[in-house]
């Protein structure tokens, strides 16, 4: 792909994404996660039916009487973007492939962001961390993650989740409002992490598939391919009982990532590639208002 190729999709992201952000998800994203972040503020004395557990020991001990920390809501928020960028997102039936799916959500809370003056950072990462976007403001940063999310090239097709959400951690130290895009086919176990991450930050999970992962088509010998790992193995896809059990495989499978969601207690979304991706994240986010 060329310079103006690129610069080209870029160009089409951001007016397609612009518009969205503009038409469709302002008040959305406004209300759902704007003042949610809270900063300290100031210290006072103790009053009745104060929480305990804001009490400030250090200036209680240096006055000999307690002092509680006060909070205040954020006005400005950090938007972190974790995006898997895997072999396996490059598999697509449909319209799209499911890592143009996710350049197209993530490129759209970014302005989102934009439009909301909020800062925004991006986190690629496959088995360990691609690359590193602090987040900052402008719209010539919206641009910069755009053409990021159409040309990096990662060094690995294997995917760890954990490892992104542990970078989160160590890089935000304060509150911040972050989105997870996978589609969650990860060999490693990463419940600890999502759980930690999600008590510490706002964290939301935007997971893509593709209809076609789930169930085989019936059309006789296949050559399918690991996007990950490279494999291939060519199965008869006119054997009843082997898409049976493939579809039995891919619905436990599905149903162990959503138990995991559960269980971490982060709000979710599941987007395919031929769905209307608009509709979906808007209904997330309306969800989490309430």
């Amino acid at each position: 792909m060329t310079s103006n190729d690129i610069l080209r999709q870029v160009r089409q992201i951001e007016i397609r994404s612009r518009r969205l952000s503009a038409n469709i998800f302002a008040g959305a994203y406004h209300s759902a996660f704007k003042g949610r972040g809270m900063v300290f503020s100031e210290v006072r004395e103790y009053a009745y039916g104060d929480d305990m557990r804001d009490i400030d020991w250090n200036v209680t001990a240096r006055f000999g009487r307690p002092y509680v920390k006060v909070f205040e809501e954020e006005r400005e928020l950090t938007v972190m973007l974790l995006v898997d960028v895997s072999g396996s997102l490059d598999f697509g039936t449909a319209s799209r492939t499911k890592r143009e799916l996710t350049t197209e959500i993530a490129a759209t809370i970014a302005f989102s962001a934009l439009a909301n003056n909020d800062k925004t950072g991006v986190i690629f990462f496959s088995d360990h961390i691609e690359k590193y976007i602090p987040p900052k403001k402008g719209r010539k940063h919206a641009l910069y993650i755009i053409r990021e999310l159409l040309e990096l090239e990662p060094t690995s097709r294997k995917t760890d989740i954990g490892v992104g959400l542990d970078f989160l951690s160590q890089v935000m130290k304060r509150r911040c409002t972050a989105f997870l895009l996978s589609d969650f086919y990860a060999p490693q176990p990463y419940d600890n992490q999502l759980m930690m991450c999600n008590r510490k930050h706002d964290l939301g999970v935007i997971q893509v598939f593709d209809r076609r992962a789930r169930e085989l088509p019936n059309i006789g010998m296949m050559n399918v391919v690991d996007g990950e790992t490279g494999k291939e193995m060519l199965i008869d896809t006119s054997d009843k009982k082997l898409r049976q059990a493939y579809q039995q495989y891919a619905a436990n499978l599905q149903l162990q990532t959503l138990n995991t969601f559960a269980h971490a207690g982060v709000d979710y979304v599941s987007i395919a590639t031929d769905d209307d991706y608009v509709k979906k994240l808007k209904r997330m986010f309306e969800q989490r208002r309430r």
